[in-house]
């Protein structure tokens, strides 16, 4: 046997390379650090005079009026919503909206001197009534 060379088998390695799963990690960690802040319940609003983007949505939105009075207005009916209407009333109008069309789309309109509970107040009985997507309208700075 001269010159013929016997080679031993390798012997497999076992180990495995974790420095790509830590990155991932990491990465994931970074993800979630920075999402959980905006995972709190609560409602978000655009403050009066601010800039905003508009709202494109292919159905007609459902406009609340809150006035400087404390008086709820909904845009629904024949009056288009010239009447003052109770909150219970108001309330009602959601529900019949939301069981015809579950994706509308609501929007609260209050008037800057108004108290800000009633606000509060209305976006608590929309809330009641299943609406989970409520938008607040503003108007940009230096309008009037």
């Amino acid at each position: 046997m001269s010159g013929v060379r016997v080679r031993k088998p390798r012997k497999m390695m076992a180990d495995i390379n974790v420095v790509p799963y830590i990155d991932v990690m990491l990465v994931l960690l970074v993800i979630f650090m920075a999402t959980a802040p905006m995972m709190t319940q609560g409602v978000s609003v655009d403050l009066p005079q601010a800039d905003s983007a508009p709202i494109l949505n292919n159905d007609e939105p459902v406009m609340i009026t809150v006035r400087a009075d404390g008086s709820y207005h909904i845009n629904v009916g024949e009056d288009g919503g010239r009447t003052a209407s109770s909150l219970d009333t108001v309330k009602g109008h959601v529900l019949t909206i939301r069981k015809q069309k579950p994706k509308t789309l609501f929007l609260v309109e209050g008037d800057q001197n108004v108290p800000y509970g009633k606000v509060v107040v209305l976006m608590s009985e929309l809330q009641r009534a299943g609406v989970t997507n409520v938008g607040l309208v503003t108007e940009p700075p230096g309008r009037s």
